[in-house]
């Protein structure tokens, strides 16, 4: 007894041996005062209240980085302006409790007359849960932080919508560096014919588009394929539509932020120089990764002077205004389709079109698509679908053809794009023999 007395006793007051806590119970509760916070299993993350600008916030940080990193905060809008601050259980929600004990934050449950106890974990992923004591796994989950996000993307969270409850999780900036509070940029999956990610301002302004899932990534988004210690992935099927990537090797810290200025980053930590690297940034180039830069039927190509080009077949909508370099009417068809005898020009390494006029049938490849285009006389253009294996898929617009951009060649990203155009507007050329073919 004595024994495991002196070794209780060394636990409690050695902090190299000390145990960490990762979970709260209905009967304790976590208070400024106290300092006390939980800590995730592998002590990856940590959660607890913290300070800024003179106001309080529950937030989760990297433990292990010599500089708080926040990753996720509850109550970013509705800050404790002193250190009167307590995190608890009450009923079946988890609340914040500030001055004369009122509530300036809550999971907002409203549950049936099912009466198990719950418990609040600080899951080694990061996620902050609220769950049925009896059950440890995702069935027993009441709440995660998982589903509200705040600026940053975790491995193993999901940007996107869940089908079953409506719920579309993305991402908002914060106010300022040292201000948590929802700033003016959000990263939000559009759930359309073709699921994309837009990047836009006060909820309403598009700044930028992601592009479709091809089947490897969204060619807005320079993610690196090729990465041996992290794996992406886009589901869409009934239950859910949504962004995850994972890391195959867990000693290396990589998270997608939406930082105050509107950028949409991927950082990864590095050890050896104590800093967060930035990966790649997004939008990419200022000009090109605009949205609807260059107007309808036009593509923007960071090689050519002016950076707005009509689409082959196409001419400015106004000659005066292009020539000005002002881009926004975009161009327009030089011969009228026919609806027979109408052909495509091939463009290579291109975003795809906006998706919002698209149809997808994923049973079908680029031959039948082709066909299929060109028995509808609203076709505009088409594609495959997902470029795996030599393309699958296919895409067809029936509207007009906007913020298109194009790649550099060797670059990975970009697809083949077929603009449908009158036979008059076709390029000719030589084949081998002579003769002149389209």
């Amino acid at each position: 007894t004595s024994f495991s007395a002196v070794f209780f006793f060394m636990i409690l007051f050695h902090p190299a041996l000390s145990i960490y806590i990762n979970t709260l119970s209905s009967r304790e509760s976590l208070k400024i005062s106290s300092n006390r916070t939980l800590v995730s299993p592998g002590s990856i993350f940590e959660l607890g209240f913290f300070r800024t600008n003179s106001r309080w916030y529950l937030g989760i940080w990297y433990k292990k980085l010599p500089y708080r990193t926040y990753v996720w905060v509850a109550n970013r809008d509705n800050p404790l302006s002193n250190s009167t601050g307590t995190l608890k259980i009450s009923g079946n929600n988890l609340v914040i409790l500030g001055h004369s004990n009122k509530s300036v934050w809550s999971t907002n449950l409203t549950r049936g007359s099912e009466r198990s106890t719950v418990v609040a974990e600080l899951l080694a992923n990061g996620n902050f849960v609220m769950r049925d004591s009896n059950k440890n796994d995702a069935s027993g989950f009441l709440w995660q932080s998982f589903d509200f996000p705040t600026d940053t993307l975790l491995p193993e969270m999901k940007l996107g919508y869940d089908l079953k409850t409506g719920l579309n999780r993305f991402l908002t900036s914060w106010r300022s560096s040292d201000d948590p509070s929802s700033g003016n940029f959000s990263y939000k999956l559009e759930n359309q014919r073709l699921p994309e990610f837009y990047l836009s301002s006060h909820g309403i302004f598009r700044l930028h588009r992601s592009g479709p899932w091809n089947g490897i990534g969204f060619s807005g988004i320079p993610e690196d394929e090729k990465l041996s210690y992290m794996v992406y992935n886009f589901t869409e099927n009934s239950e859910e539509v949504a962004y995850t990537f994972r890391m195959t090797n867990n000693s290396i810290y990589s998270r997608l932020t939406l930082i105050s200025k509107g950028d949409f980053q991927r950082l990864t930590w590095d050890p050896s120089l104590e800093i967060w690297n930035m990966f790649w940034s997004s939008p990419v180039d200022p000009q090109c990764d605009s949205y609807i830069m260059c107007g309808a039927y036009a593509y923007c190509d960071v090689n050519t002077s002016p950076v707005c080009n009509c689409i082959q077949g196409f001419n400015p909508r106004n000659i005066q205004r292009w020539d000005q370099r002002v881009w926004a009417g975009g161009c327009v068809r030089r011969t009228r389709l026919s609806c027979s005898g109408d052909g495509f020009t091939r463009m290579k390494k291109m975003k795809l079109p906006e998706t919002t006029m698209a149809i997808v049938d994923r049973s079908i490849g680029v031959k039948e698509c082709k066909k299929r285009c060109l028995s509808d006389c609203n076709c505009t253009a088409f594609a495959n679908a997902d470029i795996r294996n030599g393309g699958t898929g296919c895409v067809i617009w029936t509207g007009q053809l906007d913020d298109m951009r194009n790649y550099a060649i060797g670059a990975t990203d970009g697809q083949d794009l077929y603009v449908r155009l009158a036979a008059a507007d076709i390029a000719k050329k030589r084949n081998a023999n002579g003769e002149i073919i389209s």
